[in-house]
């Protein structure tokens, strides 16, 4: 197939990218050029600045793709201008969104989470996820008005090398180096699940062109569920380290959660993905700032939405279903595979950590 792939230089885009020139398609990515990356032969480039409506239009326009794979549509203009130029143009796009759209699991509506469950559109949706959903609804109405052939893929929580994210598994990596005590919510028993990107562009490149996706939301992360307990022991186990746990009790952890016990929130700034936030987006960040740092003692999904003891496992069977696919990464081959990249690299030393807020946290439990 031909395929543009918007974005295609940070992590996802940059694991897509070679599986389906490895695969045999003939690839193009658009983005601005600025990282510094070496894609593989005949992989062509195009470049534009996302923000840049009118430059996009100069270098799209005209253009006939087979699929398009839409890394970095933040906000529904992104995609109406992807609509409107690929209107007659493309046999298939694939908008990848995120399951921070999802509202958290009820008695009514329990995990794990599939395609049918509610969508958070409330006051507790920052942004981003608001954005993406919006974004949705626009190409559902061009499926249904014109028959514009898109598929909608939300994305979990993501391992593997390159990851943009270092407040995630990268923090637990971090700590652990240091022998740093591990501090773990309540009894451990939280669910989530992550999905290993290398799986995830292979379920892209099943995906292309598959007719039966066409105005459909398709889940795509792993298939193994963890608990918090058996993300710090499988940790451990691939760094060859004895962790010293911490368990907060719940009691505790509802306090910080609802900020009737405060702790003084880490400084300084992380690098991060960049996704346009504009001006009015802190505004609905504000009141759930104290609960980011709590969500990465063991890695959570939107704090906003999801509280620190509630399971968030979104389930992958539309996409087996229709595509064939099957993730090959456990949880445990995973971390292995993302500890083997991190260790390999400087991380550790250029990415600043600031653990002043745990070492309060230490010290209410242990004095």
């Amino acid at each position: 197939m031909n395929v543009l792939v918007m974005g295609g230089s940070a992590f996802n885009g940059r694991a897509l990218v070679p599986a389906l020139a490895e695969a045999g398609h003939d690839v193009t990515v658009c983005n601005r050029g600025r990282t510094p990356i070496e894609y593989p032969a005949g992989v062509a480039h195009l470049a534009a600045d996302r923000t840049d409506h009118d430059a996009l239009r100069a270098v799209l326009g005209g253009t006939e793709w087979d699929c398009v794979i839409d890394m970095t549509a933040y906000h529904p203009a992104d995609v109406a201008l992807m609509v409107e130029l690929f209107a007659d143009a493309v046999g298939h796009y694939i908008y990848v969104s995120s399951t921070v759209t999802y509202a958290s699991i009820s008695a009514e509506h329990p995990g794990p989470i599939d395609e049918n469950h509610p969508d958070d559109r409330g006051p507790d949706q920052f942004e981003y996820g608001l954005d993406k959903l919006l974004a949705e609804d626009l190409l559902q109405a061009a499926h249904a008005d014109a028959g514009f052939p898109a598929t909608t893929v939300p994305l979990a929580m993501v391992f593997g090398p390159h990851n943009a994210l270092p407040g995630r598994e990268q923090r637990m990596f971090s700590r652990m180096r240091l022998g740093r005590p591990i501090l773990v919510p309540g009894d451990g028993t939280t669910k989530a699940v992550i999905g290993h990107v290398d799986d995830q562009a292979r379920a892209f490149e099943a995906l292309m062109g598959v007719e039966a996706s066409f105005g459909r939301r398709l889940n795509l992360t792993g298939d193994d569920p963890h608990d918090d307990n058996r993300y710090v022991e499988v940790i451990a186990d691939a760094m060859g380290v004895q962790p010293d746990i911490v368990d907060i009790p719940a009691e505790l952890m509802d306090d910080l959660w609802d900020k009737k016990v405060r702790y003084t929130p880490p400084g300084g700034s992380r690098p991060t993905m960049d996704i346009r936030p504009t001006e009015a987006a802190r505004d609905r960040v504000m009141p759930h700032i104290h609960k980011g740092p709590l969500a990465n003692l063991i890695q959570r999904l939107q704090p906003s939405i999801h509280r620190w003891d509630s399971d968030t496992v979104f389930t992958v069977d539309a996409m087996k279903d229709v595509t064939g696919w099957t993730p090959q990464h456990t949880f445990d081959t995973a971390v292995a595979d993302t500890y083997r990249w991190w260790s390999g690299t400087d991380l550790h030393r250029t990415v600043e950590q600031d653990y002043g807020y745990e070492d309060e946290i230490v010290a209410m439990i242990r004095g």
